[in-house]
């Protein structure tokens, strides 16, 4: 079973993602903060994350730059409600982009991309 962290300072984002995600087999663990992020990464072995961009105390490329720094083979999905940071070079670092909308199949195919279901 692949073990996946969402991180978004959003209690409903992660609640739905966790549920719709733990339905298609996925083991789920969330954070609502970088901190929380970087120790679970740190605690567990992952098998992707997905990150928020805009979180309470920074930013999620911030964390997506930590994370890549100490885990540079771990896939990361930027998953923001804004499409405008797809430009931004920082986010290239990502090993995928996901805009967030109603629809999750965008975010379950990307996910079983990367982790190679």
């Amino acid at each position: 079973m692949h073990r996946l962290l969402i991180v978004d300072d959003e209690d409903h984002i992660r609640k739905l993602y966790k549920d719709y995600l733990s339905r298609e087999g996925y083991e789920v663990v969330t954070a609502a903060s970088a901190d929380e992020a970087l120790k679970i990464a740190a605690e567990i072995g992952l098998d992707l994350v997905v990150l928020d961009i805009e979180l309470e105390e920074t930013t999620g490329l911030e964390v997506l730059k930590k994370i890549k720094e100490q885990y540079p083979a771990l896939p990361v999905i930027l998953n923001s409600a804004y499409s405008t940071y797809k430009s931004d070079f920082h986010t290239w670092v990502a090993d995928a982009y996901v805009v967030k909308s109603s629809d999750i199949v965008p975010l379950k195919e990307k996910i079983k991309e990367l982790v190679k279901v």
